[in-house]
């Protein structure tokens, strides 16, 4: 019997990007009750079905705990020492025969739950210095950030619908039942749509599935997946045609205007109805709406980014956004002011674009990053530069990435491969050396990212539940540890960095609530300590004039590459293949990232991981409900269950992301024996927005026939 003190912790989930409130309760090593902390400034009590699996994680069985080594298909415990030797040994090894850019490096997006990965990761591709950098960032939300960087000046500038005080809200792409926010840190999106709707407001979503968000919204419009830029274009038009346009008072820091107007005057309601399958009275009655409602905001989340057109779809919804004066205006989209890493003129990290490209079919880079859908062919492709090693930290792109069965065939191929990672998963299992670092409940950790994107300003400081394991190391100190082993091998200087801690005390002392630029509030990380539940910094606040990052001062409304963009968009315009289909994911709120299935409590329940396909469809091509079908691609072909549902507009087949696992025999239990199949290995690597390389998982070209 465990005779220790009940003890209560207060803390964020960290399994999405709402970083809802917990109230952990443990008992020694056990933990009693995971429930969502009515104290939480931003989440007030509530949590969805992923955060009691949090426990489950925590005593996960197949967590690994100490480092690993591959020999053969067979894996060993190793001491720190030799993996962190190994490891070091190895990556200079590759770089000295094959030249610096042979390593690179993969980040997947569960690493921004991790502080310590975003205070110390960039030191060691400092030292380990190459230019092949790629991440989940170009699998996601690249267009979000690309779009800011273009016209605010900072990539991380991105206005956030102010839910709480808006009239209207239209949504493309994006559901955030499932999702509780995306690019919009927005816990109980339930009771914040309900509270819209209560005070007379109005809540519009336009989506190829009618999804969760969808079934509670005010209006549903099935869209064709990949035409959303027409109708966004044809709002655009419709708002300078119809004299609508009203921008407040940033009209005299907007540069370019009139090139915008110009540029989508042949952008009609007829032409966005035969591309979309929306009425052009409906879309002209949508931008009417939109510019009559005082406070009303525009919002688009995956379905619009990944998909051929993702970063003219996110800059014509900041421009839509502008034209209704709903920019950093209250009600409308606005720049968060989070306590650390505050965006104004001269914050570092703004971005840039295109400096150099990748080898084999020269994407463009984007802050420093490689689009990732060029991963698998720099390291299959001969030639100077070719990837021979890799360094995967909290990824696993051969399940989140396109054309997945080449990115495994390529990953299988490398000279040497380590993963920072705590399961063999369907990536990592070719890795020679995995570094684990501590469980999430084992350290401290700060939410850097999401309060940059929370839909109110607050802060909170997550103290460590548990005492890390003896001989267990924090993802910051294996950073270090590396880092400076390498420098010693390649006869470099390198001063570790101090914890993370420290480095975010020092940041919030000096940043936006500090003592010099707010002494009625001083800011310190010692007092946000001091209040476990967090502080609530208030609702969002207009000021962007003052934070723009751009060398004029105004926004760059007619960006010249997206500009240029529109021929492509024009140039696409056509009738739907013959028999052709178009695949598109969707987000389940019980699911995130592909390594939430080895957890019963996220698994179990009806089966979800099915291809929806629309009756008439089906009936089409002699298909039957619940039968095997094949899905074929350009790239690839799977076989799963077909369950009929007028949940997707006629025209289109909804496939989950993250599941297959079966395939790739990972050493995890219970996603092992999940059925399903890998959705990317339909997806290709070819079809992407060409002017970012952001991965077109929406809107895949397929064919689905009996298997």
């Amino acid at each position: 019997m465990n005779e220790s003190a009940v003890k209560t912790h207060y803390r964020a989930c960290h399994l999405c990007e709402a970083i809802c409130g917990l109230e952990i309760k443990t008992q020694g090593d056990e933990i009693l009750s995971i429930k969502g902390d009515k104290e939480d400034p931003i989440s007030q009590g509530f949590i969805c079905p992923k955060a009691t699996a949090i426990a489950d994680i925590h005593n996960d069985p197949d967590r690994i705990r100490t480092p690993m080594k591959r020999i053969g298909d067979q894996w060993h415990a190793i001491s720190w020492q030799e993996a962190i030797d190994t490891t070091a040994q190895r990556l200079v090894d590759v770089q000295t025969e094959h030249g610096e850019d042979s390593v690179a490096f993969f980040a997947g997006n569960p690493g921004v739950h991790n502080y310590g990965n975003m205070t110390h990761g960039a030191s060691l591709r400092r030292v380990v210095k190459t230019k092949n950098h790629f991440s989940a960032t170009s699998l996601d939300q690249l267009p979000h950030q690309l779009t800011s960087h273009a016209m605010y000046g900072h990539q991380f500038l991105i206005p956030i619908p102010d839910i709480d005080r808006t009239q209207m809200m239209v949504i493309l792409g994006g559901n955030p039942l499932a999702s509780n926010g995306s690019i919009m840190t927005m816990p109980n999106a339930p009771k914040r749509f309900k509270d819209l709707q209560a005070r007379g407001g109005k809540l519009v979503v336009i989506d190829p599935r009618r999804s969760e968000t969808a079934n509670v919204a005010d209006q549903h419009l099935f869209v064709r997946p990949g035409s959303d830029a027409y109708v966004l274009m044809a709002i655009i038009n419709t708002l300078f045609s119809e004299n609508l346009v009203n921008t407040k008072h940033l009209s005299d820091h907007l540069d370019g205007l009139d090139t915008v107007k110009n540029a989508v005057k042949n952008f009609s309601l007829e032409l966005a109805e035969s591309q979309s399958g929306i009425p052009a009275a409906t879309i002209k009655a949508l931008a009417t709406e939109l510019a009559q409602t005082e406070k009303a905001v525009i919002y688009g989340r995956m379905g619009v980014s990944v998909q051929e057109f993702g970063a003219l779809c996110q800059w014509a919804i900041q421009i839509i956004n502008i034209l209704i004066g709903a920019l950093d205006n209250e009600g409308g989209a606005i720049a968060t002011s989070p306590a650390f890493a505050y965006v104004k003129k001269g914050t570092p990290g703004g971005g840039h674009f295109n400096l150099f490209k990748s080898r084999v079919s020269g994407l463009p880079e984007f802050g420093g990053e490689l689009p990732a859908v060029a991963m698998a062919e720099e390291m299959l492709t001969p030639g100077e530069g070719q990837i021979k090693a890799m360094v995967t930290i909290a990824g696993n792109p051969v399940i989140s990435s396109a054309n997945a069965s080449e990115l495994d065939k390529a990953f299988a191929g490398l000279d040497f491969y380590v993963a920072f990672d705590f399961y063999i998963n369907g990536t990592t299992r070719h890795a020679d050396i995995i570094l684990p670092p501590t469980s999430p409940l084992e350290h401290d950790h700060y939410d850097i990212a999401f309060f940059r994107l929370a839909v109110r300003n607050s802060v909170r400081f997550n103290q460590p539940v548990f005492k890390p394991e003896e001989g267990a190391l924090h993802d910051w100190q294996i950073f270090n540890a590396l880092s400076t082993k390498i420098a010693e091998l390649k006869g470099k200087d390198f001063r570790p960095l101090p914890a993370p801690d420290v480095i975010v005390a020092k940041g919030i002392e000096h940043d936006y609530y500090g003592e010099a630029n707010q002494p009625e509030i001083a800011l310190t990380l010692d007092k946000i300590k001091a209040n476990p539940h967090g502080i609530d910094l208030g609702p969002l606040k207009p000021g962007l004039v003052e934070r723009l990052a751009t060398d004029s001062g105004k926004i760059i409304c007619a960006p010249e590459f997206l500009i240029n963009d529109l021929l492509r968009l024009a140039d696409s315009a056509s009738e739907k293949a013959e028999n052709e289909l178009l695949l598109i994911g969707r987000r389940h709120v019980r699911s995130n990232n592909s390594w939430m299935h080895n957890y019963h409590r996220l698994v179990k329940g009806k089966p979800r991981w099915q291809l929806m396909m629309h009756p008439d469809d089906m009936h089409a091509r002699g298909l039957e409900d619940e039968s095997q079908v094949t899905i074929q691609s350009r790239v690839g072909e799977v076989t799963t269950t077909v369950i009929a549902t007028d949940e997707v507009m006629k025209g289109v087949v909804s496939l989950p992301h993250g599941w297959g696992h079966k395939k790739y025999a990972v050493k995890m239990g219970i996603a092992s024996q999940q059925e399903g199949v890998n959705c990317n290995e339909l997806t290709d690597d070819k079809f992407i927005d060409k002017v970012s390389g952001n991965a077109a998982l929406n809107g895949v070209p397929v064919t689905v026939v009996a298997a």
